[in-house]
């Protein structure tokens, strides 16, 4: 029993064998990304029902999200280490067996403090999925693949994305917030026998168990106290000076996780290899586009209730967006021009992103008109996000493929926290309309900075161009 519980067991010889076997596994994975990134679009629809039931203020209830979120930061990176030590398959498969049962948890929580609780072991769950996820389709996929596979891995996610206003519109109209959560669970039953015949197991481990448990401290202590301040300063029961006392915190604690980096013979995160070429680069990129993915999931429900849309309406208008993902990702290949290498592609996704921001802060915030800038936001972040991943990733050592796609997936749950927090903020600081318009100029001014990340400068373009094809 021991043995079957901690070692990787192999795909069936037809499977394995197969010449769409790398597909095969690439499609279990999407599982797992369509898993992550519905929960992610569809608790945003529970926000104004929570308030109601459990009696609670907008800074108080966005905790449902940032605590799930703040778990994944913390944990991305060093269970991502854990699986190139132990094997991809063992903690994925692990990863959704614990998501599904807190999943279900979490549908029947009957306080708001045990739902956040919930949350926290549901992305424990998530990690262990998300931290391999990015590592299992890059070792799957067959050399010159990797660019498409990464694309029918941001299809899954765009596929959550895309049905999770729309169905979590629908539940919480019909049968109520609780069935937001345990709409997971059948997936998660189905995906973890899909899993156990289908992924690949890890050929290529390494021997070092050591994780800097310290280093994992000062990460969660920085992001924490860092949200808790925008929460603080968004309207969070708590005395206004606590704010400024969090904020002093976060960056010591920042600047103490950075120094004991440097030092560490086993850091949490290489500081050196963010160093090398596009990674450090890719995931500033990486956290911006996913900041600017999820800002308006937040931003689009505050918006139209307040003029009095309903929670379907909502939905669908929210749906513009990752569908324009879920093209995008999908139809890149055959549509962009065969010479564009991912550079190209992550330059013309953050300039669109740029453009369509700058049209959302002009058009009327109106069920009728948001799902076109929505859409055209969905059609850049689909050409941009799949091709900066690339680049990310064949930057970073095969041997450390896990805690590579760990530092991608931490800043992809930074950034989407980051993102709920400061639209949450921006609501709170400028009431009505003039709210809106100001969280959708600081989700520009993301995507400006994404978009920076990309232009060639002298000290990388080299590297750039030699990893663009």
């Amino acid at each position: 029993m021991r043995t079957l519980l901690t070692t990787e067991r192999p795909r069936p010889d037809l499977i394995r064998e197969h010449p769409l076997a790398w597909r095969l596994a690439v499609a279990t994975v999407c599982f797992g990304a369509f898993m992550g990134q519905l929960d992610a679009s569809i608790v945003t629809l529970t926000y104004r029902p929570l308030r109601t039931e459990f009696h609670s203020t907008p800074a108080g209830v966005e905790w449902v999200s940032l605590a799930y979120l703040l778990t994944l930061v913390a944990l991305l990176v060093p269970v991502g280490r854990l699986s190139d030590v132990h094997g991809r398959k063992l903690m994925y498969l692990y990863g959704f067996a614990v998501f599904t049962a807190a999943s279900a948890a979490c549908g029947l929580a009957p306080s708001l403090t045990l739902l956040v609780v919930f949350r926290v072991v549901q992305a424990l769950g998530a990690a262990m999925m998300q931290a391999n996820s990015v590592a299992l389709v890059t070792t799957s996929a067959p050399p010159g693949r990797m660019r498409a596979a990464l694309g029918i891995q941001a299809a899954g996610q765009a596929v959550g994305l895309a049905l999770g206003p729309t169905v979590g519109g629908a539940l919480v109209a019909t049968l109520g917030w609780r069935w937001v959560f345990g709409v997971n669970v059948p997936i998660g039953i189905v995906a973890l026998v899909a899993g156990h015949y289908l992924l690949p197991r890890t050929r290529d481990c390494v021997r070092s168990t050591r994780i800097d448990t310290i280093g994992v401290a000062l990460l969660a202590a920085a992001t924490t106290c860092a949200l808790l301040a925008l929460s603080v300063a968004s309207g969070l029961g708590l005395p206004g000076w606590t704010a400024a006392a969090l904020a002093v915190l976060s960056v010591g604690a920042g600047w103490a996780f950075a120094r004991r980096q440097t030092r560490s013979a086993h850091p949490l995160v290489d500081l050196r290899l963010l160093r090398t070429g596009r990674i450090g680069p890719g995931l500033v990129a990486g956290l911006c586009g996913y900041l600017v993915l999820f800002g308006p999931l937040v931003l689009v429900p505050a918006a139209l209730t307040r003029h009095g849309s309903s929670a379907l309406a909502v939905g669908l208008v929210l749906t513009a967006l990752p569908v324009g993902f879920a093209v995008a990702a999908t139809c890149a290949e055959r549509v962009l021009p065969r010479g564009w290498g991912d550079t190209l592609r992550c330059r013309a996704g953050a300039a669109g992103c740029v453009a369509a921001l700058a049209l959302l802060a002009l058009v009327p915030q109106q069920a009728a008109v948001l799902p076109y800038p929505l859409a055209l936001l969905g059609l850049a972040l689909g050409t941009f996000v799949p091709a900066n991943n690339a680049l990310v990733m064949k930057a970073i050592p095969t041997t450390s493929a896990g805690t590579g796609g760990g530092m991608v997936n931490m800043t992809r749950g930074l950034g989407t926290a980051i993102g709920v927090a400061a639209v949450t903020l921006a609501l709170h600081l400028v009431p009505g309309d003039a709210g809106a318009r100001t969280a959708v100029l600081t989700l520009l001014a993301f995507a400006v900075l994404a978009l920076g990340t990309t232009l060639p400068t002298r000290a990388r373009t080299s590297t750039s161009t030699r990893r663009a094809a």
